[in-house]
This record gives structure tokens, sequence and C-alpha cells, in this order.
């Protein structure tokens, strides 16, 4: 039997099985397969791990997204770093190329994917608190956020949390350094059904002009030592 002859059904389930450039190969192939390929029950779950596969043509947004993830780091490139001044010509490069993929991404997801259920991203540093009260306005039925070294997110995410996240069970702002103790707090108050983790968030050094926060870091580094 050929692969073309499987009803629509078995033609889905093979595909869930394809990483996105293997579903885009298969479906060049054929028309049949390129309709399955198009089938919005394939694109349920979203996965990413590089700002350049956002803007590729091998998946679908639309209404059945209900689980994205966008989770990348690059010792390299260090994209989760938004201050220039730590970084060399490559990098800077690099990261202006990419500094509103997400964003847009995301803004995309807002307009297009109003049942997803969960969000995660990891590493994405130019992602703002703004952004995030958008996704929290046009996806009512989110029941987790998780965030991860997401440097520009702050109590201002927090606060349209206790605002708009009626839906939501689980936040995680892992890493954020501009979250604070008292925004954390807010939440606990305000939103007690919401399991709330929140790794070194409030315990790191918040954002600052470059000359003051190197004086901070020597600071806590004397501490450290006494």
């Amino acid at each position: 039997m050929h692969i073309t002859q499987l009803n629509r059904e078995c033609l889905l389930h093979l595909f869930s099985f394809l990483d996105k450039d293997s579903r885009k190969n298969l479906a060049k192939t054929c028309h049949r397969l390129l309709e399955v390929f198009q089938d919005p029950l394939l694109w349920s779950l979203l996965k990413f791990h590089s700002p350049v596969e956002l803007k590729k043509d091998n998946f679908l947004l639309g209404p059945a997204l209900k689980h994205l993830s966008i989770c990348w780091y690059s010792e390299r490139v260090k994209v989760c770093n938004i201050e220039d001044w730590m970084k060399n010509s490559f990098q800077k490069d690099f990261c202006k190329r990419h500094e509103n993929t997400v964003s847009d991404f995301l803004l995309d997801v807002c307009n297009r994917c109003p049942n997803l259920l969960s969000l995660t991203l990891s590493g994405c540093g130019h992602v703002t608190d703004d952004c995030i009260l958008q996704l929290l306005k046009n996806c009512p039925n989110l029941r987790s956020l998780k965030l991860e070294n997401c440097v520009r997110i702050s109590d201002h995410t927090l606060e349209a949390v206790t605002l708009h996240g009626a839906a939501l069970r689980t936040l995680h702002v892992d890493f954020c350094r501009n979250v604070t103790q008292a925004g954390l707090e807010r939440v606990r108050a305000k939103c007690p059904s919401v399991m709330l983790r929140a790794d070194r968030s409030a315990n790191m050094i918040p954002d600052s002009k470059p000359e003051k926060k190197l004086m901070l870091e020597k600071a806590s580094r004397k501490l450290v030592q006494l």
C-alpha cells in the first residue's frame, strides 16, 4: 500500500512523529500530503530552538495551537543578554538582526492563536512586559506561563497576571532579574490558586547603568570574600 492510500487520520498520526522540516519536505511530494501538512490539527504543539526557526515556512499558526515553547541560549552569541556593552561586534550584529523576532512572533500568536494553553520562553531577552500583557489579554485560556532568563520581564508582567490571568494555574519567572520580591508577594496575595516559582529572580541585581552595575557586582564579591 502506498502512503497516500492511508486515510487522513492515519496520515496525521504519521506526520505527528516528524519534526517541522521533515513535515515540510514530505508535503512537497504530492498534493495529498500537502493538504495533511496544512491541516490545523497537526499544529497544536510548536517548539523552537533558534531565532531563525521563527521565520521559516515549515509550520502553521492558528486556533489549533495549544502549547508553544521558544527556548534558546547561545554562549557565543549571548542572545539572552541584552546589554550591548558586554558584547563583541559579532554578538551585537546578531542580536540587532533578531531583536524583534520573538516579540513580533508572539504578537502574531496573539492575533491567531486564542486557544493557547501554555507558553514557555527561555533566553528571550527582548520580550517585554507589554508583549506578555497582550498575550494574557488575547489568550484567555492560558493556564501555564513559564519565563526563564527573560531579562526585560518585570513586575509589570506580574501585575498583568493579577488583572488578566484568570485561567492561569502555573507561573514561573526564573532568573528574571527585574522581578522584585514585592511583585511576587502581590501575585501570591491576589492569585492564591497560581503555583508561583521564581528561582533567583528577586535575589538578582536588577538592570541599572553599566558603571553602577559593575560597582554592585564588585561589592557583592567583596561581601562573599568576607
